[in-house]
């Protein structure tokens, strides 16, 4: 799961679906609500903005080793 949640098109949606929603947020939903919910959500935003700036340096993986014929995926 957290491979699947810092791979880069995860987190380019969570940055921006979670932008949008914390923009439009105060208008749509009124009083406390709508300001918690654009904090909770602008949080979020950042952090996986926050993410996509850090894990810009980084190497990709290294490759990993395909079966040969004589391995076994269950390990018996």
């Amino acid at each position: 799961m957290k491979a699947l949640l810092s791979s880069r098109p995860v987190l380019w949606f969570l940055f921006l679906f979670n932008a949008v929603v914390a923009a439009l947020a105060p208008f749509v939903v009124d009083g406390g609500q709508g300001v918690l919910t654009a904090a909770g959500m602008g949080v979020v935003s950042l952090g996986a903005g926050a993410e996509l700036v850090r894990g810009r340096g980084r190497r990709k993986p290294a490759a990993v080793r395909p079966l040969s014929p004589g391995d076994s995926a269950t390990g018996s």
